[in-house]
Protein backbone atom coordinates (compact mmCIF):
# COMPACT_ATOMS: atom_id res chain seq x y z
CA UNK A 1 0.00 0.00 0.00
CA UNK A 2 1.36 3.04 -1.11
CA UNK A 3 0.82 5.52 1.86
CA UNK A 4 1.75 9.12 0.23
CA UNK A 5 -1.28 11.16 -0.78
CA UNK A 6 -1.92 12.28 -4.41
CA UNK A 7 -3.71 15.48 -5.42
CA UNK A 8 -5.81 14.10 -7.75
CA UNK A 9 -8.21 17.51 -9.57
CA UNK A 10 -6.92 20.42 -8.22
CA UNK A 11 -9.90 21.98 -7.70
CA UNK A 12 -10.82 24.13 -4.78
CA UNK A 13 -13.79 22.64 -3.02
CA UNK A 14 -16.17 24.34 0.17
CA UNK A 15 -16.89 21.16 1.41
CA UNK A 16 -16.40 17.65 -1.08
CA UNK A 17 -18.36 14.98 -0.23
CA UNK A 18 -19.92 11.99 -0.75
CA UNK A 19 -17.51 10.13 -3.94
CA UNK A 20 -18.97 7.28 -5.32
CA UNK A 21 -17.17 5.01 -8.27
CA UNK A 22 -19.39 5.46 -10.71
CA UNK A 23 -19.90 3.61 -13.86
CA UNK A 24 -15.47 4.39 -14.37
CA UNK A 25 -15.29 7.57 -13.03
CA UNK A 26 -15.45 9.22 -9.59
CA UNK A 27 -18.41 10.91 -8.72
CA UNK A 28 -18.33 13.76 -5.65
CA UNK A 29 -20.86 16.43 -4.17
CA UNK A 30 -19.67 20.13 -3.28
CA UNK A 31 -22.72 20.53 -0.41
CA UNK A 32 -23.28 24.33 -0.11
CA UNK A 33 -22.44 25.18 -3.98
CA UNK A 34 -25.19 22.34 -4.59
CA UNK A 35 -22.63 20.83 -7.34
CA UNK A 36 -22.27 17.32 -8.76
CA UNK A 37 -18.89 16.38 -10.46
CA UNK A 38 -17.35 13.86 -12.10
CA UNK A 39 -13.73 12.84 -13.02
CA UNK A 40 -11.22 10.09 -14.19
CA UNK A 41 -9.97 7.89 -11.57
CA UNK A 42 -7.07 6.22 -13.66
CA UNK A 43 -4.68 9.54 -13.96
CA UNK A 44 -5.53 13.00 -12.02
CA UNK A 45 -8.17 15.50 -13.96
CA UNK A 46 -9.82 18.49 -13.46
CA UNK A 47 -13.50 17.92 -12.31
CA UNK A 48 -16.50 18.21 -14.59
CA UNK A 49 -19.68 19.73 -13.38
CA UNK A 50 -22.74 17.51 -13.86
CA UNK A 51 -25.56 20.04 -12.36
CA UNK A 52 -25.59 22.59 -9.94
CA UNK A 53 -28.68 22.61 -7.75
CA UNK A 54 -30.26 25.75 -5.67
CA UNK A 55 -29.90 23.95 -3.11
CA UNK A 56 -27.54 21.99 -0.66
CA UNK A 57 -26.48 18.55 -2.22
CA UNK A 58 -25.75 16.59 0.40
CA UNK A 59 -25.26 12.91 -1.37
CA UNK A 60 -26.17 11.40 -5.33
CA UNK A 61 -26.25 7.76 -6.15
CA UNK A 62 -27.31 6.25 -9.38
CA UNK A 63 -30.47 5.14 -10.52
CA UNK A 64 -29.99 1.80 -12.34
CA UNK A 65 -31.76 1.47 -16.10
CA UNK A 66 -31.78 4.77 -16.22
CA UNK A 67 -28.33 6.19 -17.13
CA UNK A 68 -27.22 9.95 -16.16
CA UNK A 69 -30.24 9.87 -13.57
CA UNK A 70 -29.33 10.18 -9.56
CA UNK A 71 -31.52 9.98 -6.27
CA UNK A 72 -30.18 12.62 -4.65
CA UNK A 73 -30.61 13.87 -1.12
CA UNK A 74 -30.98 17.55 -1.04
CA UNK A 75 -32.11 21.04 0.56
CA UNK A 76 -34.63 19.53 2.80
CA UNK A 77 -35.79 16.47 0.55
CA UNK A 78 -35.12 13.82 -1.48
CA UNK A 79 -35.82 13.92 -5.41
CA UNK A 80 -34.37 11.77 -8.35
CA UNK A 81 -32.33 14.50 -10.59
CA UNK A 82 -32.41 13.74 -14.34
CA UNK A 83 -30.43 14.48 -16.93
CA UNK A 84 -31.68 18.11 -17.93
CA UNK A 85 -30.83 19.23 -14.63
CA UNK A 86 -34.92 18.61 -13.29
CA UNK A 87 -36.24 17.25 -10.07
CA UNK A 88 -38.80 14.99 -9.23
CA UNK A 89 -39.21 14.97 -5.37
CA UNK A 90 -40.10 12.15 -3.61
CA UNK A 91 -40.90 13.88 0.08
CA UNK A 92 -39.25 16.29 1.90
CA UNK A 93 -38.59 14.69 5.64
CA UNK A 94 -36.38 17.47 6.57
CA UNK A 95 -38.89 20.05 6.98
CA UNK A 96 -40.75 18.93 9.85
CA UNK A 97 -38.31 19.19 13.29
CA UNK A 98 -37.38 21.16 16.42
CA UNK A 99 -35.20 23.74 14.36
CA UNK A 100 -34.64 24.16 10.92
CA UNK A 101 -32.80 21.41 8.63
CA UNK A 102 -30.92 20.22 5.60
CA UNK A 103 -30.12 16.90 4.34
CA UNK A 104 -26.64 15.87 4.50
CA UNK A 105 -24.53 12.45 3.53
CA UNK A 106 -26.63 9.17 1.75
CA UNK A 107 -25.47 6.08 -0.09
CA UNK A 108 -27.59 3.19 -1.39
CA UNK A 109 -27.52 -0.94 0.03
CA UNK A 110 -26.67 -3.25 -1.69
CA UNK A 111 -30.42 -4.20 -2.34
CA UNK A 112 -31.89 -0.94 -3.85
CA UNK A 113 -32.51 1.37 -1.16
CA UNK A 114 -31.17 4.54 -0.57
CA UNK A 115 -30.77 5.91 2.86
CA UNK A 116 -29.68 9.56 3.51
CA UNK A 117 -29.72 11.48 6.99
CA UNK A 118 -30.94 15.20 7.95
CA UNK A 119 -28.89 17.65 10.64
CA UNK A 120 -30.04 20.79 12.15
CA UNK A 121 -27.94 23.67 9.86
CA UNK A 122 -26.68 25.20 14.03
CA UNK A 123 -26.39 21.19 14.89
CA UNK A 124 -29.05 21.25 17.50
CA UNK A 125 -28.25 18.25 19.44
CA UNK A 126 -30.68 15.64 18.25
CA UNK A 127 -32.44 17.21 15.34
CA UNK A 128 -31.23 14.93 12.98
CA UNK A 129 -32.71 11.92 11.58
CA UNK A 130 -31.70 9.15 8.93
CA UNK A 131 -34.57 8.13 6.69
CA UNK A 132 -34.62 5.19 4.22
CA UNK A 133 -36.08 5.04 0.69
CA UNK A 134 -37.67 2.25 -0.75
CA UNK A 135 -38.12 1.24 -4.25
CA UNK A 136 -41.19 1.82 -4.43
CA UNK A 137 -40.34 5.69 -3.80
CA UNK A 138 -41.25 5.30 -0.02
CA UNK A 139 -39.59 7.44 2.12
CA UNK A 140 -39.30 6.87 5.97
CA UNK A 141 -37.76 7.69 8.85
CA UNK A 142 -35.65 5.40 10.51
CA UNK A 143 -33.93 7.04 13.34
CA UNK A 144 -34.22 10.18 15.03
CA UNK A 145 -32.37 11.61 17.87
CA UNK A 146 -29.66 12.09 16.12
CA UNK A 147 -27.01 14.92 15.56
CA UNK A 148 -24.80 14.75 12.63
CA UNK A 149 -25.49 11.48 10.52
CA UNK A 150 -23.09 10.73 8.20
CA UNK A 151 -21.23 8.22 5.95
CA UNK A 152 -23.87 5.35 6.42
CA UNK A 153 -22.11 2.76 4.63
CA UNK A 154 -23.25 -1.15 4.70
CA UNK A 155 -21.21 -4.54 4.56
CA UNK A 156 -20.97 -6.46 1.27
CA UNK A 157 -23.75 -8.72 2.19
CA UNK A 158 -25.79 -5.82 3.41
CA UNK A 159 -26.70 -6.89 6.60
CA UNK A 160 -24.62 -4.41 8.67
CA UNK A 161 -25.41 -0.73 8.84
CA UNK A 162 -22.69 1.68 10.02
CA UNK A 163 -23.42 5.19 10.98
CA UNK A 164 -21.23 8.22 11.91
CA UNK A 165 -22.85 10.58 14.61
CA UNK A 166 -19.96 12.94 14.31
CA UNK A 167 -21.13 15.60 16.86
CA UNK A 168 -20.81 12.55 19.26
CA UNK A 169 -17.71 11.26 17.69
CA UNK A 170 -19.06 8.10 17.79
CA UNK A 171 -20.04 5.38 14.74
CA UNK A 172 -22.74 3.07 15.33
CA UNK A 173 -23.70 -0.70 14.05
CA UNK A 174 -27.20 -1.85 13.08
CA UNK A 175 -28.27 -5.20 11.58
CA UNK A 176 -30.22 -4.80 8.95
CA UNK A 177 -33.21 -7.20 7.78
CA UNK A 178 -32.42 -7.72 3.58
CA UNK A 179 -36.06 -7.85 2.74
CA UNK A 180 -37.61 -5.25 4.72
CA UNK A 181 -34.53 -2.94 5.41
CA UNK A 182 -35.82 -2.82 8.85
CA UNK A 183 -33.05 -1.86 11.85
CA UNK A 184 -31.63 -3.81 14.63
CA UNK A 185 -30.82 -2.84 17.72
CA UNK A 186 -28.15 -0.91 17.80
CA UNK A 187 -24.48 -1.13 19.12
CA UNK A 188 -21.36 1.43 19.49
CA UNK A 189 -19.18 0.32 17.27
CA UNK A 190 -16.31 2.70 17.44
CA UNK A 191 -15.44 5.94 19.29
CA UNK A 192 -13.03 8.59 18.83
CA UNK A 193 -10.91 11.00 21.20
CA UNK A 194 -9.38 12.87 18.68
CA UNK A 195 -11.26 13.88 15.14
CA UNK A 196 -14.82 13.24 14.09
CA UNK A 197 -16.02 10.50 12.09
CA UNK A 198 -17.89 12.15 8.89
CA UNK A 199 -17.81 9.70 5.58
CA UNK A 200 -17.35 6.21 5.13
CA UNK A 201 -17.05 3.17 3.14
CA UNK A 202 -16.93 -0.60 3.28
CA UNK A 203 -14.29 -2.60 1.31
CA UNK A 204 -14.97 -6.01 -0.26
CA UNK A 205 -13.32 -8.28 3.00
CA UNK A 206 -16.21 -5.78 5.48
CA UNK A 207 -13.35 -3.53 6.64
CA UNK A 208 -14.59 -0.05 7.15
CA UNK A 209 -12.64 3.61 6.50
CA UNK A 210 -13.69 6.36 8.05
CA UNK A 211 -12.65 9.92 7.41
CA UNK A 212 -11.44 11.85 10.94
CA UNK A 213 -12.81 15.65 9.98
CA UNK A 214 -9.79 17.75 12.32
CA UNK A 215 -6.86 15.63 12.11
CA UNK A 216 -6.54 14.88 8.68
CA UNK A 217 -6.54 10.82 8.93
CA UNK A 218 -8.71 8.28 6.86
CA UNK A 219 -8.54 4.65 9.29
CA UNK A 220 -9.26 1.36 8.47
CA UNK A 221 -10.89 -1.10 10.77
CA UNK A 222 -11.58 -4.59 10.71
CA UNK A 223 -15.38 -6.39 10.92
CA UNK A 224 -14.65 -6.86 14.79
CA UNK A 225 -13.23 -3.41 15.26
CA UNK A 226 -9.86 -3.37 14.99
CA UNK A 227 -7.22 -0.65 13.69
CA UNK A 228 -5.91 -2.00 10.59
CA UNK A 229 -4.11 1.06 8.58
CA UNK A 230 -3.89 4.67 8.93
CA UNK A 231 -3.81 6.84 6.17
CA UNK A 232 -2.59 10.68 6.60
CA UNK A 233 -4.29 13.13 4.75
CA UNK A 234 -1.93 16.44 4.50
CA UNK A 235 -5.31 18.52 5.50
CA UNK A 236 -7.16 18.31 8.33
CA UNK A 237 -10.87 18.90 7.18
CA UNK A 238 -10.98 15.34 5.84
CA UNK A 239 -14.71 14.42 4.41
CA UNK A 240 -15.36 11.03 3.07
CA UNK A 241 -13.38 8.22 1.65
CA UNK A 242 -14.54 6.16 -1.49
CA UNK A 243 -12.62 2.94 -3.22
CA UNK A 244 -12.27 2.63 -7.08
CA UNK A 245 -10.29 3.56 -9.80
CA UNK A 246 -7.73 0.12 -11.37
CA UNK A 247 -8.68 -2.94 -9.57
CA UNK A 248 -10.77 -1.08 -7.09
CA UNK A 249 -7.96 -0.16 -4.88
CA UNK A 250 -7.69 3.50 -5.47
CA UNK A 251 -9.07 5.33 -2.38
CA UNK A 252 -10.26 8.89 -3.13
CA UNK A 253 -10.29 10.51 -0.56
CA UNK A 254 -12.94 14.43 -0.22
CA UNK A 255 -12.02 17.43 1.92
CA UNK A 256 -12.95 20.75 2.77
CA UNK A 257 -11.82 24.19 1.99
CA UNK A 258 -14.49 25.84 4.18
CA UNK A 259 -13.12 28.06 6.89
CA UNK A 260 -9.25 27.46 5.79
CA UNK A 261 -9.19 30.72 4.30
CA UNK A 262 -8.76 32.02 0.44
CA UNK A 263 -5.07 31.63 0.58
CA UNK A 264 -4.72 28.16 1.78
CA UNK A 265 -2.18 26.41 0.00
CA UNK A 266 -2.06 22.73 1.59
CA UNK A 267 -4.89 21.16 -0.69
CA UNK A 268 -7.77 21.98 1.95
CA UNK A 269 -11.01 21.27 -0.32
CA UNK A 270 -9.21 19.48 -2.73
CA UNK A 271 -9.28 15.53 -3.60
CA UNK A 272 -6.64 12.82 -2.59
CA UNK A 273 -5.62 9.49 -3.54
CA UNK A 274 -4.10 6.24 -2.47
CA UNK A 275 -3.37 3.30 -3.79
CA UNK A 276 -4.70 0.52 -0.70
CA UNK A 277 -4.35 -3.21 -1.15
CA UNK A 278 -7.67 -4.69 -0.64
CA UNK A 279 -10.82 -3.37 -3.06
CA UNK A 280 -13.80 -1.98 -2.96
CA UNK A 281 -16.93 -2.14 -5.11
CA UNK A 282 -18.76 0.60 -7.00
CA UNK A 283 -21.17 2.07 -5.58
CA UNK A 284 -24.77 0.72 -5.17
CA UNK A 285 -27.10 1.75 -7.86
CA UNK A 286 -31.37 2.79 -6.71
CA UNK A 287 -33.30 0.55 -8.28
CA UNK A 288 -36.82 2.06 -8.75
CA UNK A 289 -39.60 0.19 -8.98
CA UNK A 290 -42.72 2.44 -11.57
CA UNK A 291 -44.25 5.09 -9.45
CA UNK A 292 -47.83 6.86 -10.40
CA UNK A 293 -47.76 10.60 -10.29
CA UNK A 294 -45.61 13.01 -9.92
CA UNK A 295 -43.87 12.39 -6.56
CA UNK A 296 -43.82 14.04 -2.82
CA UNK A 297 -45.23 17.29 -1.90
CA UNK A 298 -43.67 20.55 -3.26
Amino acid sequence: MKDTAVRWCGSRLDVGEGPRWVDGRLVLVDIMAGALYETDGDRPAPLRRLHRLEVPLGAAAPVAGAPGTWIVAAGRGIALLDRSGELDWLARPAKGGRAPRRMNDGVCDPFGRFWAGCTAWDTTPGAGALFRVDTDGTVTEVLDGLTTPNGPAFSPDGALLYLADSHHRVVYRHPVDPVTGELGERSAFLAFDLGAPDGMTVDVDGNLWVALWGCGEVRQFTPDGVLKAVLTVPVPQVTAPCLGGPGGRRLFVTTAGYGRGDDATDGSGEVFAFDVLTPGASAAAFRPLARGGAGGPG
